[in-house]
């Protein structure tokens, strides 16, 4: 046995193939202002609203905020609390309502359902 593995096997008896170090995005259950299911903050969080109760609303929303937080992490998505950047675009939180389906960072989101695409 070679030197780096028997310094291993004695250092370090376990092994790391089925890591639990590898964590999905958290997800916190909090009170939202009436109307918003769901939010991804700029921490990598998803904020769900603790009042929905039905688990298969609750995983269609963590899906679609997942859609969120990897677009934040791949900077195609930004936001400040005057505007939101999406794909090197302003918006300008003032035009628009946050709600809206048809916004260009919401269309990809709205898309995941029920784990697959529409």
């Amino acid at each position: 046995m070679t030197f780096i593995k028997t310094f291993l096997k004695e250092y370090y008896p376990f092994k790391l193939t089925n890591p639990p170090y590898v964590m999905g995005t958290p997800v916190h259950e909090v009170e939202l202002e009436e109307g918003v299911l769901g939010r991804a903050d700029k921490n990598g969080n998803i904020l769900i609203n603790k009042n929905i109760i039905d688990p298969e609303q609750r995983k269609d929303v963590i899906r679609h905020e997942e859609v969120h937080i990897q677009q934040l992490k791949s900077g195609v998505l930004d936001y400040d609390a005057e505007n939101v950047y999406y794909k090197g675009k302003t918006y300008p939180r003032s035009t628009f309502d946050e709600g809206n389906s048809n916004l260009p960072w919401e269309k990809p989101a709205n898309n995941k359902k029920n784990g697959k695409r529409k």
